[in-house]
């Protein structure tokens, strides 16, 4: 694979199937740290915990480490699984590289080698994660000593993918979980303000008028510049009136063994 190659594979994903510079900037910083961690040589063994099944069994990250010795589980429920891969024509362009993924467990029974991986990523899956501590103390006994674990989570979103759908996680609510279970050196990274919110939730609000009705609002609401709301947050960091608030869209945390 070629370095051009991984590029517009990135490029494509970004643009084309997470539509982070139309809709949703704030999953920027999981392909910044993606791209990260694939050039980190002192990671060599990788487990991916993915929703590969929605993408016709594809695991979108394994090409940034096609170098390492990694694997991809897909962690979809049996009811994900009978709908099919309904998110497959976002990957259709053939500058998505196409490579299928590991295997297809349930997270409960993971069963793989244990004190082996140097990093455990888990990308946008948490929230559909019932059990989520019981995944969590999994990944622990699976990575290696100072092995890093990786979660990225939106703060914000619709219910989707009925009915598992179970939690919206804070990056302290996260942070206080890996404490507990004695995970150290603990740092979270923060994406998206309250202006790139509200233009999030006016999208999915458009998703409910109809066809004839739905431009004319994404037009009203300035709903395709997103840039127009990125500047926004930027400029109005502080929430004027509450002190102790914030509203990011998304966070990413690393954890050391």
């Amino acid at each position: 694979m070629t370095i051009k190659k991984l590029k517009l594979h990135d490029k494509t994903l970004k643009e084309e199937v997470f539509f982070t510079k139309t809709k949703w900037p704030h999953f920027d910083i999981l392909f910044k740290d993606i791209n990260k961690f694939s050039k980190n040589k002192s990671l060599k063994n990788i487990l991916s915990l993915e929703r590969g099944s929605l993408y016709g069994n594809i695991s979108i990250l394994a090409p940034y480490f096609k170098k390492k010795n990694f694997i991809s589980v897909d962690c979809s429920e049996k009811k994900i699984l009978s709908r099919g891969s309904y998110n497959k024509k976002f990957v259709d362009n053939n500058n998505i590289i196409k490579i299928p993924v590991t295997s297809q467990k349930n997270y409960k029974k993971l069963n793989l080698k244990k004190n082996f991986y140097d990093l455990i990523v888990i990308p946008n899956l948490m929230h559909h994660i019932y059990d989520h501590k019981h995944l969590i103390k999994s990944c622990k006994k699976y990575l290696k000593k100072n092995g890093l674990i990786y979660v990225f989570e939106p703060t914000l979103r619709e219910i989707h993918q009925l009915p598992e759908d179970y939690y919206r996680f804070t990056p302290y609510g996260m942070k206080q979980l890996l404490n507990d279970l004695n995970f150290r050196s603990i740092n979270f990274k923060l994406s998206g303000g309250p202006f790139t919110a509200a233009a999030y939730c006016l999208d999915q609000a458009s998703q409910f008028l109809p066809k004839q009705r739905r431009q004319n609002f994404k037009k009203e609401f300035k709903l395709n510049k997103i840039n127009f709301f990125q500047k926004l947050d930027k400029k109005h960091r502080q929430n004027l009136f509450r002190k102790y608030t914030i509203f990011p869209m998304s966070f990413s945390i690393t954890a050391k063994k």
